[in-house]
């Protein structure tokens, strides 16, 4: 089994070292190197993460990694990791646009 981040999950993540980097630059390479080593673990054991609430039937889960999320799927084989958003995000939208 692998890990894929999708191109959204890569851009959230730049978009996270950019505004810690605002006030913290060593900070930010180093929360950016946590939350793809996170994000790489998953390969490890993916169904031990709760599918989201409400949201079941489209297979996402989630993963915390201090105040973000890391939204993925596991396939056949690979997870996906599709968003890294912070919590207090409106992640519904982001994820599942009705």
């Amino acid at each position: 089994m692998i890990v894929e981040l999708t191109f959204e999950a890569e851009r959230d993540i730049e978009e996270i070292a950019d505004y810690i980097a605002r006030d913290k630059p060593q900070r930010a390479l180093s929360f950016v190197e946590e939350l793809r080593a996170k994000c790489l673990d998953l390969v490890h054991a993916p169904h031990g993460y709760p599918l989201v609430p409400r949201y079941e039937s489209h297979g996402v889960r989630r993963r915390i990694h201090g105040a973000y999320l890391i939204f993925f799927q596991v396939k056949e084989d690979k997870v996906i990791v599709l968003h890294v958003l912070h919590g207090a995000m409106d992640y519904a939208a982001v994820l599942f646009p009705e």
